[in-house]
């Protein structure tokens, strides 16, 4: 699998965040977090406005057996959702870094960001057997 975008961050459970405007932050699934999913069938976003902490489930892939929670790595005030991927799950490992981003996320505690892993350390840790 290729190397990790230098421009995100990362979590272990296989999520980025690219920071935006401000405090500001796009949140997607990786490419290797999405190879382990045989099959998505329905990906359920959250809702604009909705409050967050780090950690909480904020979607969740159907993948025909037992769904995927997608815990968001931030914790803030959802200000967008991605309706292409609603709409057109495929988007999802089609473009997993670039339109098949999921949620953006407007942060009340921009420090969350100190804890993401950049780039090295997630290839370091997906290349690890």
């Amino acid at each position: 699998m290729a190397g990790a975008p230098e421009d995100l961050q990362y979590t272990v459970g296989h999520l980025w965040v690219r920071p935006g405007n401000g405090d500001e932050v796009r949140v997607g699934l990786t490419a290797e977090g999405l190879s382990e999913i045989a099959e998505i069938l329905d990906v359920t976003l959250p809702e604009v406005g909705e409050q967050l902490a780090r950690g909480d489930v904020a979607a969740e892939i159907d993948t025909g057996d037992e769904p995927v929670d997608v815990e968001t790595p931030v914790s803030g005030v959802v200000v967008a959702v991605n309706q292409v991927v609603a709409d057109s799950v495929q988007t999802l490992a089609a473009d997993p870094y670039g339109d098949g981003w999921l949620m953006s996320v407007e942060l009340t505690a921009p420090s969350e960001l100190d804890d993401l892993l950049d780039a090295d350390a997630y290839d370091a840790l997906t290349d690890s057997p």
